[in-house]
């Protein structure tokens, strides 16, 4: 799922033919199963819980928060029908019961206060400024009072290797819009649309730069 208000849709690895390689190249580049594990764990998903994964991909992060907490109701939401279909097979596979929804970021198909957490991996570098700020705004209307925002997402670099690393990222998906990342701006970005106690959690070293977890709150 990548920018909501461009006429062109942009699969995750930017063409349709490369989406059936997304599971292997996100495994291999950026330590998966280390930062999604990490994700659900500060999530703290209980029974009972609704839960989005917004720009849900290919359904690893769907169906690893399901064999968790299967008491949970989870739905995946993305922009892209392929990838969706793989999320399905996976689910299928796994023999868990999950939805998955084909929208965009910042035109979310659920009434407002709905989910009692959203997450969200590596999604909101793709975003421009203006699409990020959209898509914080949606995320506020369809979340509960008291419920919890938690992103994992490529972050300030944490040294001088990570922000050298980085820059392979910046070539494949774009300068602008990666920047706010690097430069530390998803905390004033949340803020901003309304959520309280924004923190920067916990961050991951890996071959393409500085994994980091944030979470944030909707109060009142």
């Amino acid at each position: 799922m990548r920018q909501p208000h461009e006429s062109k849709y942009v699969p995750a690895l930017g063409f349709h033919w490369l989406t059936p390689l997304y599971d292997s190249v996100v495994a291999a580049t950026t330590r998966e199963r280390t930062f999604k594990q990490a994700l659900i764990e500060q999530a703290g998903i209980a029974p009972g819980h609704r839960v989005l994964d917004l720009a849900s991909g290919t359904g690893t992060l769907a169906v690893r928060i399901k064999q968790r907490e299967p008491l949970a109701d989870v739905t995946g939401v993305d922009g892209d029908l392929r990838i969706l279909a793989l999320a399905t097979r996976k689910a299928e596979r796994a023999d868990v019961a999950i939805r998955f929804d084909n929208a965009l970021s910042h035109e979310l198909p659920y009434p407002a206060a709905h989910f009692d957490r959203v997450v969200s991996s590596l999604f909101f570098h793709h975003l421009s400024w203006e699409n990020k700020q959209l898509t914080a705004r949606e995320l506020f209307r369809v979340m509960k009072p008291g419920s919890e925002l938690h992103v994992a997402d490529w972050g300030r670099a944490t040294d001088v290797v990570m922000r050298g690393l980085f820059l392979v990222v910046q070539l494949l998906d774009g300068f602008e819009n990666t920047q706010d990342n690097v430069t530390g701006r998803l905390v004033p970005l949340f803020e901003g649309a309304g959520f309280a106690d924004v923190s920067l959690r916990r961050t991951f070293s890996t071959a393409y730069g500085t994994m980091a977890l944030y979470r944030a709150v909707k109060f009142g």
